[in-house]
């Protein structure tokens, strides 16, 4: 007996060691080489490199990076507050109001979400550039003394709050539906008015996930490069990202200021990170009781007409209108309109850069490994997540709260920082890791390990303990435990957070910017180099084919998710 509790013990620590040097491998050793790079005088690649502060001490006192800093955090701010009104508003209409459609607006309020931050950008630049801009054209056909300009930090600030007010309905919509009505009700029955008690009631009480919505909206923000890059290079306002990739995309690449500047985007982030924390700190927000309600909804009145209209308003403004320009885009021959009577002339369209994409062998190439490396991230990272889950929500195997943090870390670290990192730590290493899909891969596992980790938590946290302890009393041991009754039932929530894991490994940019190479060329950086080079058509057709595929896979993966619970 005391032979098998022994062997037992060594089991847990073993398992515990290896998810610990896993984590390691993927997350603390490039943040260490990162911090490295930072202090030493020579490069990634560099023999003979010593520990000197110079680098570090230049980007710390050179006030461009103190501008950059400034620039980085007004247009984040800016577009965070902008998400949370956005968010807010929907998270309000669809769970708290009879405005018409609430199911539809519910559904279609996340499909920003499917459109690539650069893709966006390549959108919103073709539809608000200042001389030949789509909006310009039309807005002038019309006889509009309106102009429009995109190419400015308000231009950045917008279509922010756009694309990620999605993360903030996520949250605060879930809140509203599971909070209790009562102090609502007693509101009104004191008649205290609508608008009142929305501001005094409503939103206190659903605060934690206003703000972790808005901190999570921020912390992505923070590590976008693809909207800045096209909406904010034209005009020179360079943010965090923009100005590590001048750093390592010059000749020569200047890695160690580049490693200095990503742990000044940590830092920035780490404080959002934890501000959030301190703001929720010992504050109580209980909304869900033991007591059975239902939500109460608000009788708007003819106001539900025009809360409806407000949500296709936004619908229009963030996926039709983009989605229209870039189809514009791809099928026009010349991308200049003279007039807005011009958009009608049938002969000016073709299929010209399509053809002209396809038959490009990069286009082929950078298809089947972004294929590759979604696949590779899905099954490598949904295991890992599994793993990792399990042990800390499902055991009391030592260590399991250290492991838990590590696996959170990467949250504060924005995806181009991973880039730079993982730069650092592994292009110098034999075996010819660097610059194949496999690199890209990994990077991708550490940058979404938080994701996928907090998805499988909810599905683990749903079974009750007693279905494992009945095995495990009847003699079953951990492992077929696992694999007869753990793994079937949380078996939607895996293929979810899997697909999860696909499809970001689709659309990451960041992270895939300074690791790939001739041969493992994914489609975002493809993407990135065809607008550079001014193809704009060409890039028109390939961002269409990136956001089809993005749905495509969306639409699968939730079709397989049904067919799984209905199986279930």
């Amino acid at each position: 007996m005391q032979n098998q509790s022994r062997q037992l013990t060594i089991y847990r620590i073993t398992w515990t060691l290896f998810l610990l040097s896993v984590l390691g491998f993927l997350i603390i050793y490039p943040i260490f080489m990162l911090g490295v790079g930072a202090v030493s005088t020579g490069g990634p690649t560099s023999t003979d490199s010593t520990i000197g502060y110079d680098a570090f001490l230049r980007v710390v006192q050179d006030p461009n990076v103190l501008r950059v800093t400034w620039n980085t955090l007004v247009v984040c701010t800016g577009g965070t507050i902008i998400a949370v009104v956005v968010g807010l508003f929907f998270s309000w209409v669809t769970a708290r109001t009879n405005t018409p459609f609430a199911r539809a607006i519910e559904a279609t309020s996340i499909m920003p979400l499917l459109i690539p931050p650069l893709v966006a950008g390549v959108a919103w630049s073709i539809l608000g550039s200042p001389q030949t801009g789509l909006l310009n054209v039309l807005l002038s056909g019309l006889g509009l003394p309106i102009k429009v300009n995109f190419y400015t930090p308000l231009g950045i600030i917008v279509i922010f709050g756009i694309y990620y007010a999605p993360y903030v309905y996520m949250f605060t919509a879930s809140a509203m539906k599971n909070m209790d009505p009562s102090l609502e009700e007693a509101a009104a029955i004191s008649g205290v008015s609508t608008w009142k008690t929305i501001f005094q009631i409503t939103l206190p009480l659903i605060m934690p996930a206003i703000i972790a919505g808005s901190m999570l909206s921020f912390v992505v923000m923070l590590g976008i490069y693809g909207i800045p890059a096209t909406l904010g290079t034209p005009e020179r306002y360079t943010v965090l990202t923009t100005y590590i990739y001048e750093l390592l995309s010059s000749a020569p690449a200047d890695f160690n200021r580049a490693a200095a500047t990503s742990l000044i985007l940590i830092f920035v982030t780490a404080l959002a990170v934890i501000a959030q924390q301190r703001v929720l700190k010992g504050k109580s927000f209980v909304t869900v009781s033991g007591k059975a309600f239902k939500p109460r909804r608000i009788d708007l009145g003819r106001w539900r007409y025009v809360t409806l209209a407000v949500s296709i308003i936004y619908l229009f403004i963030a996926v039709v209108l983009p989605m229209g320009a870039l189809i514009i885009g791809s099928l026009r021959k010349f991308l200049y309109l003279p007039s807005a009577a011009s958009l009608f002339d049938w002969s000016a369209y073709s299929f010209d850069h399509f053809h002209r994409l396809f038959s490009n062998s990069l286009t082929t190439l950078s298809l089947v490994n972004t294929l590759k490396i979604g696949v590779i991230t899905a099954i490598i990272g949904g295991i890992l997540s599994f793993m990792l889950a399990y042990t800390i929500y499902r055991t009391k195997l030592p260590f399991r709260r250290l492991i838990d943090i590590i696996s959170t870390l990467p949250i504060a670290i924005p995806g181009l920082v991973i880039g730079v990192a993982y730069i650092w730590a592994w292009i110098s290493l034999p075996g010819g890791i660097y610059g194949s899909i496999w690199i890209l891969a990994l990077a991708f596992v550490a940058r979404f390990i938080p994701d996928t980790v907090k998805s499988l938590s909810t599905s683990l946290l749903q079974i009750h303990t007693e279905l494992e302890e009945a095995s495990l009393i009847c003699g079953r041991g951990r492992l077929y435990t696992i694999r007869k009754i753990i793994l079937p039932l949380i078996a939607p929530g895996l293929v979810s957070s899997m697909s999860l894991l696909f499809i970001l490994a689709i659309r990451e940019l960041g992270s895939s910017l300074f690791l790939y190479s001739s041969k493992s060329l994914p489609m975002s950086v493809l993407l990135v180099n065809l607008y550079e080079g001014g193809n704009f058509g060409v890039t028109a057709a390939f961002s269409v084919v990136q956001t089809a595929i993005l749905v495509v896979v969306v639409l699968f993966t939730t079709w397989l998710g049904r067919m799984m619970s209905i199986a279930k």
